[in-house]
């Protein structure tokens, strides 16, 4: 079950029940703080929906004053608010770029380790000296590309890891991402796992085979995904991980939590 917590005219959330009993007994939500999920007719208090755990809250006191009353704790800051400023298209665009800009160079010293630029001029010498006979070229042809594939294929995967590893990491981004100040989240504005991130690159590789549509969906649909984010349940939004850091990494004392 998913629970909306309400605190200043803003909805915080979904988060996942035990996380939110996890937060009450730890004193880091308050049971006053109104909370909802589907089924309910009504917001409620935490301390009605989760009464065990509201019982053993203990109160979060100002640390330079212990004499304070409570205040209430810190709520993430992943809000509806937050989940529909989604980035668009040439932002994504230019991220895009910047990426490629950045595997280029560790692309182009994969290619002179495996000798593509020495099968580039075989296969043009081979070419030239085929006279217009097909099967030579052909020939050729194959033992070019039997001899970059390793090249290639190494390039591809680098790609992959590198898309997936940094959009699973704590940046949620890659560097391009990171450079225009946007990240990739789950459809709650969660950080994605690393299988999830790894679906993600070939299904922009589906979004290209079709004429490039996919990646043009981001023009026009409603949350500005591409085909590859409908595919894999992802958003685009604008806004660094780290503006969110209190969501989303645990927390170590009673200030904030973990999303």
């Amino acid at each position: 079950m998913e629970v909306w917590i309400g605190r200043d005219g803003e909805r915080h959330g979904p988060y996942k029940e035990d996380d939110v009993r996890q937060w009450l007994r730890s004193g880091q939500v308050s049971p006053k703080d109104l909370a909802w999920y589907e089924g309910l007719a009504d917001w409620q208090p935490l301390s009605v929906l989760f009464p065990d755990e509201a019982k053993a809250t203990p109160p979060p006191l100002d640390a330079s004053n212990p004499y304070a009353a409570p205040t209430a704790p810190l709520l993430p800051q992943v809000t509806t608010a937050a989940l529909e400023d989604h980035a668009g298209f040439w932002k994504r665009v230019g991220a895009y770029i910047l990426d490629a800009i950045i595997l280029y160079i560790p692309q182009l010293l994969i290619q002179k380790a495996f000798g593509v630029d020495a099968a580039k001029e075989t296969l043009q010498q081979a070419v030239l000296n085929a006279g217009g006979d097909m099967q030579l070229v052909m020939t050729a042809q194959q033992q070019f590309y039997a001899a970059i594939w390793p090249a290639m294929l190494l390039g591809l995967v680098l790609g992959w890891l590198y898309f997936a590893l940094c959009e699973s990491s704590a940046w949620q981004a890659t560097l391009g991402k990171l450079a225009l100040g946007i990240r990739v989240t789950d459809l709650q504005g969660h950080r994605i796992s690393f299988p999830r991130a790894l679906g993600r690159y070939p299904a922009k590789i589906l979004s290209g085979l079709i004429l490039g549509i996919g990646f043009l969906m981001v023009a026009w649909t409603q949350r500005k995904q591409g085909l590859h984010d409908m595919i894999v349940g992802t958003l685009v939004l604008n806004g660094r991980a780290s503006e969110f850091n209190d969501a989303s990494r645990p927390a170590a004392s009673g200030s904030s939590f973990s999303a």
